[in-house]
């Protein structure tokens, strides 16, 4: 069944009654300017689906478990000994029940691909798993389950610090030598091999966790697929770095590592004019997710300065602690409102909308962190589109850019979802999400309990 649209937004602009036939997962065929037919289905205003850049999926499971201060304060460092905590317990059909809950939630919220930093390896103890690709397997079950579009990024994991110190007992379940890591992705390619245009990414998780001789030996293996690395996410890690290599972490990769638009640096919050200005020039990706990032208290990522040098950026959800893909770009215009003192500091020029703006430069920063050809809605494109809920208040009265402006800063709610041209979700709902939730309920409640 063709899907007419009173409104969509095309790579050319809005534009009115747009029709879209579906095959095999792509856009067929698009007409413009027509009247609905009888056997279209009809919905108001369709926008292309959001590439989620950057997810822990499990960390789902313990959103809002990490809100209590200790005796001396918290910060990132006290967060992440509560995530070793918590992912001590899992075993993987909670890994996989946790991660279907938290992608059939990212599609409900305007995400149709995401890029999962997938670091959890091995059992509890540290042993190997017999089947090296067992959670592997389980994240594209998960992807299968929700239907969204997966980009596994399978993360090299080896020290604890910079210089290659000894990984501690709360990583066990992360750490692999060189060979452990090379028969990983080949089990997570096999692990995919079955998803619909799934694809296979690189992540040394960071210039803390490899030494330069692991980084060299694991991009090796990267070819021209994504690369995605953490970096200077915390100021005690650049700090750490400086007195390791006399070099901050995205001053060291730009030197010393072929940054490229394959890259996609994650967090990348604190840099310095010169950092900013070369990795805006080097046309990787900044992988940004600013909800996480303010509920660790990271800092701000200098995004004015970043998109006035041309720089590249995509959104993610990172540790899933609440998502919503216009609440990320909300987040990102608000900390810079709030550093500056004014608002719309993001729009890119006068007159211009700021939701727009920050919508399609996540749109094709996104698609490029996570290895795709497209980001919007064409002929010959994946059919990911997004319809938004014609019935809610907010969109009222309202045309082109102010409903953007209404979904990214007014909360304006999303009625359907279609992935790959199949219908995901409906009025506000995953189609298979009493399933999906009723599975983790019994899951989250044995690993809480």
């Amino acid at each position: 069944m063709p899907l007419w649209f009173q409104a969509a937004l095309l790579p050319q602009g809005w534009t009115h009654g747009v029709r879209l036939h579906v095959a095999d997962g792509l856009i067929a065929k698009l007409e413009r300017d027509v009247a609905p037919g009888s056997n279209d289905e009809r919905h108001g205003v369709v926008i292309p689906g959001m590439c989620n850049v950057h997810s822990h999926g499990f960390q789902r499971g313990m959103a809002g478990l990490a809100e209590v201060p200790g005796p001396e304060g918290d910060n990132f460092w006290t967060w992440r000994e509560v995530m070793y905590r918590f992912l001590d317990r899992l075993d993987p059909d909670q890994v996989e029940a946790i991660t279907a809950l938290a992608y059939a939630e990212m599609l409900e919220k305007g995400y149709t691909r995401v890029g999962e930093f997938h670091y959890l390896h091995h059992t509890p103890t540290g042993a190997p798993y017999g089947n090296p690709g067992e959670l592997a397997e389980r994240i594209a079950a998960a992807a299968s389950k929700s239907g969204i579009g997966l980009t596994l990024l399978p993360v090299f994991y080896a020290h604890s610090d910079f210089g290659g110190a000894p990984s501690t007992a709360g990583q066990r379940r992360f750490i692999s030598t060189l060979s452990q890591f090379e028969i990983l992705v080949n089990a997570s390619r096999d692990a995919i091999a079955n998803l619909w245009d799934a694809n296979l990414g690189i992540a040394p998780h960071s210039l803390r966790a490899v030494t330069p001789d692991e980084l060299a030996a694991v991009l090796r293996l990267a070819g021209d697929r994504p690369i995605h690395i953490h970096a200077a996410e915390q100021t005690k890690e650049v700090e750490h770095c400086v007195a390791w290599s006399g070099a901050r972490p995205v001053e060291w990769l730009l030197d010393h590592a072929n940054v490229d638009r394959r890259w996609c640096l994650v967090h990348a919050t604190h840099l310095t004019d010169a950092e900013t200005t070369s990795l805006a020039q080097s046309e990787a990706v900044a992988g940004l997710c600013p909800i996480t990032e303010a509920n660790l208290g990271d800092g701000i990522f200098p995004s004015l300065e970043y998109f006035r040098r041309g720089g590249r950026a995509g959104m993610g959800t990172d540790s899933n602690v609440h998502i919503e893909a216009a609440g990320e770009l909300r987040a990102l215009e608000y900390a810079q409102r709030l550093n500056t003192r004014s608002r719309n500091v993001l729009a890119g020029a006068e007159g211009h909308s700021t939701g727009r703006h920050l919508f399609e430069r996540a749109l094709t920063g996104g698609a490029q962190a996570l290895g795709q050809s497209g980001a919007g809605i064409e002929e010959g494109g994946t059919a990911d589109v997004v319809s938004l809920d014609a019935d809610d208040p907010v969109y009222y009265g309202r045309a082109g850019d102010a409903v953007l402006d209404s979904w990214v800063f007014a909360g304006g709610k999303i009625d359907c979802v279609w992935r790959a041209g199949q219908k995901v979700v409906e009025r506000g709902r995953h189609i298979a999400g009493h399933e999906i939730r009723s599975r983790y309920r019994r899951m989250i409640e044995s690993v809480l309990e």
